[in-house]
């Protein structure tokens, strides 16, 4: 019987657990931290031996093989140990993979690929289809394929767990766009973090399709260095494609199958030039699954804001109060900006990850008439808008946060907590600082 150690105890490595019970394999997991108790109780569920606070060298270093969790980096010491005994390290979405024959579209990139994720899985929902979604998003993907049975999955993807792929193959690969992020993972260099990316296309047969975003640079650039086999489908807001998705007037143009359909840009539920970015690439998801127009104009035009990410909580005394906690690098803030219509009160702040806020100085200098740093080491953020924003102050609660944004806000104006960075300074993650907020405007 060959054995599967995993590593890391949360939602992508007890999925994997569970899958290598469900096969077969003498499972074994380990967490160097403390193990939620939602997940030990699986683990405990499933029988499946597992250790926390610790990693004993004897009960990993004689796997066959080790699934290794995203959040783990490859340059720890376990897994640089595994490395050099030759035991292969794969990451749970490659381990998955091998007992799925189910269609997968699968969408990666910096920015956007959570709310591109969540409208393919509507859109293939309201076409009557069996889908599944995971990844980076909802359940565990291994985890739907030891205990359920579905003929598609949308898989929203990260970098990390591309990095430990070597046959996983979509049928449709999406990257939204690439900017700079997590590059403290990838040796600080640009061209590591992008390859990343790009391991989603490498398994990609003349069968299959890679849809992208032909406006951005570094996709574009990189494409250049490498061949695909595969259908290529860009989507542009700036020039007509041939194939793929543009805009002509105020209507989005898909073409695809030698067929042309539009749709007018004013039904789109989402708002913002980097939304209709996203409901592209929704939508020629939809046209390659052959989903028909009329299903894919409807949810276009009904799709409801995901949570955390540009989610509206409520209008107070005609201020708009906007949840945009997931935003956590500076070209997602950039979007948040750039999409209001009202004067800004702006709430930012939190671990920075090497940002350089310059770019989003036009932005602020047209839309931000207040910030509210909400972080414990704000002196980046007042050096950077200080000499254009007149009214900033400092907060280290959400509820501090959304008091003084209230007093800073007149009717008619938006509060956007959109912070640009991580969450983990004053929050547990990005989700806890959403909630913390969602509920202190709910008290005002």
């Amino acid at each position: 019987m060959s054995r599967v150690v995993v590593l890391g105890g949360a939602e992508s490595g007890v999925g994997a657990a569970v899958l290598a019970k469900v096969k077969g394999f003498d499972v074994f997991l380990s967490d160097k931290g403390q193990i939620k108790e939602q997940y030990a109780k699986t683990l405990r569920e499933w029988d499946i031996p597992f250790e926390e606070g610790r990693h004993t060298e004897d009960l990993i270093l004689n796997a066959d093989e080790v699934v290794k969790s995203p959040g783990i980096p490859g340059t720890v010491p376990m897994v640089q140990k595994i490395r050099e005994k030759g035991i292969r390290v794969v990451s749970e979405i490659e381990f998955a993979s091998r007992y799925d024959s189910a269609k997968k579209i699968c969408i990666t990139g910096s920015n956007g690929k959570t709310t591109t994720t969540s409208l393919i899985y509507y859109l293939l929902q309201n076409a009557g289809l069996n889908v599944g979604l995971g990844g980076n998003i909802g359940k565990s993907y291994a985890y739907q394929v030891a205990t359920e049975h579905f003929d598609y999955y949308v898989l929203e993807i990260s970098s990390f767990q591309l990095d430990d792929i070597y046959d996983f193959r979509p049928d449709i690969a999406i990257i939204t766009n690439i900017t700079p992020d997590h590059l403290d993972r990838y040796d600080h260099k640009m061209e590591n973090y992008v390859a990343a990316k790009f391991n989603i296309t490498r398994n990609l047969t003349q069968d299959d399709c890679f849809i992208f975003d032909s406006d951005d640079e570094i996709t574009v650039g990189h494409l250049s260095k490498i061949v695909l086999r595969c259908k290529m489908l860009p989507f542009s807001q700036e020039k007509e494609v041939k194939e793929g998705a543009f805009i002509r007037e105020n209507k989005m143009v898909l073409r695809y199958d030698k067929k042309e359909t539009d749709l007018f840009l004013e039904e789109l539920a989402l708002g913002g030039k980097h939304n209709i970015y996203n409901s592209m690439a929704a939508a020629l998801a939809a046209k390659v699954t052959s989903i028909e127009d009329e299903v894919i104009r409807k949810s276009l035009s009904s799709f409801q804001p995901i949570e955390h990410r540009l989610e509206p909580v409520l209008s107070i005394k005609d201020v708009l109060y906007i949840n945009d906690s997931k935003a956590t690098n500076v070209d997602s803030a950039w979007y948040a900006l750039e999409c209001q219509k009202r004067p800004v009160v702006w709430i930012v702040g939190g671990t920075d990850k090497g940002n350089d806020y310059s770019v989003l100085n036009e932005l602020v200098k047209q839309k931000v008439k207040g910030i509210v740093c909400l972080g414990k080491d704000n002196a980046k953020i007042h050096a950077a808008f200080s000499p254009i924003v007149q009214n900033i102050t400092d907060a280290l609660s959400a509820k501090e946060a959304v008091e003084k944004a209230s007093k800073m806000a007149e009717a008619g104006d938006v509060v956007l907590l959109s912070p640009c960075c991580a969450s983990f300074d004053l929050f547990k993650n990005y989700e806890d600082r959403g909630e913390q907020f969602k509920a202190a405007v709910r008290n005002l």
